[in-house]
């Protein structure tokens, strides 16, 4: 390790997912970055896999720890504590980068000397159907509490598209270590009450769906799964609640109270999948969904929604989704000719993303660094 500073500190978390860590880091390596500015830490969380094997390839080009197994809050804790970047840029190890990444973050991070947080927008590989689409989740950027609207229009990223200021982590340290996972999220909910955050509108990095994804759908969630990711939202919410009372947020703050109620409103749409709710629970539900989230929904979206509750009176929670099935059913002559024209202009010239996503993908893990910067000349 370099006596000299790095700008940035990559952090990359694992746990036995040696079948995707090289791609990470490959990509992490394979920025078109000062290699003397910036450092990349490998945390392995206690891997029983064949993770430190693939790891050690790499060398004295990145710095691997192992520790024993303690989840995600740990691992961050143990990393950060070594971590000597000004910026700090999270990097899960089923995840991976696209070209640019680095530098248009610390681009604005100098050019916006106040930020906290800068986070950018993504596309999603889903490795079992092998397909790809565009993250959907709404970017909102400046000092969000002083903007309530924007507040509850703000979604937390994953892991892969977010990074600090390093002074602006060291005000949230430690991370509770109940956060077995979610402890990305305890970060960048509580980094927009301390400073301006910055969203970055481009595509730079690849979130990966696959069978063991607690929050995406890699496929239907085990009961297991389920109860790890409502007991560490539990955590979560109490310790986000603990840090604001601790530094005078009234909590009773209009648009605190919703963001709770957002909360609260995603846990039990969990606990619906383990006690199933009568039809009038079910379609309170829907309807509360529709009033605290409304500064995230368009009105469309709203309008579904309201329709779902009044249907989930007649169908009931198992079968809410039909509702969606039949009114597609109904709209798609009308909107198949446009879907077919979109599709033509999109084959006829694609996104630069796109070029590179689908390039890559014919790509194995150990020569995707090389196969970056060939198709970036």
């Amino acid at each position: 390790m370099s006596s000299r500073k790095p700008l940035v500190s990559v952090l990359i978390d694992t746990y036995n997912y040696g079948c995707y860590v090289e791609q990470a880091i490959e990509s992490a390596l394979g920025q078109e970055f000062p290699a003397d500015e910036r450092e990349i830490l490998v945390v392995d969380d206690g891997s029983t896999d064949d993770t430190a094997e693939r790891v050690r390839r790499f060398g004295r080009a990145i710095t691997y720890f192992r520790k024993p197994n303690g989840g995600q809050a740990s691992a961050f804790n143990f990393g950060l504590r070594y971590a000597r970047g000004k910026y700090v840029a999270f990097l899960d190890a089923d995840d991976y980068w696209l070209a640019g990444k680095l530098s248009r973050t610390v681009e604005e991070f100098e050019k916006n000397p106040e930020a906290g947080m800068v986070y950018h927008a993504y596309c999603e590989w889903n490795a079992s159907k092998g397909t790809f689409r565009d993250g959907q989740l709404p970017l909102v950027s400046g000092f969000l509490p002083a903007e309530p609207d924007e507040l509850l229009k703000y979604v937390l990223y994953p892991t892969s598209f977010l990074s600090f200021r390093r002074s602006v982590i060291d005000l949230l340290l430690p991370i509770p270590e109940a956060l077995t996972i979610q402890a990305d999220a305890f970060l960048s909910a509580l980094a927009v009450f301390v400073a301006p955050i910055i969203a970055i509108p481009e595509r730079l990095a690849v979130y990966r769906i696959h069978s063991s994804n607690l929050f995406a759908g890699g496929g239907k969630v085990d009961s297991r799964r389920r109860e790890l990711r409502m007991r560490t939202r539990t955590a979560f919410v109490r310790a986000m609640r603990t840090w604001l009372d601790e530094r005078a947020y009234a909590l009773d703050r209009p648009e605190l109270i919703e963001l709770f109620k957002q909360w609260e409103l995603t846990q039990e749409g969990d606990e619906f999948d383990v006690v199933t709710p009568s039809r009038l629970k079910i379609a309170r539900h829907l309807v509360r969904y529709a009033s605290h989230f409304k500064a995230r929904m368009t009105w469309r979206h709203r309008a579904v929604t309201y329709l779902n509750a009044a249907g989930s009176l007649i169908v009931g929670y198992k079968n809410v989704p039909k509702l969606e099935e039949w009114r597609n059913a109904i709209t798609h002559p009308f909107r198949s000719r446009e879907r077919r024209r979109e599709v033509k202009m999109s084959k006829s010239n694609p996104p630069r993303w796109m070029r590179i996503f689908l390039h890559l993908k014919e790509t194995t893990p150990t020569s995707a660094k090389n196969e970056y910067l060939n198709l970036m000349d």
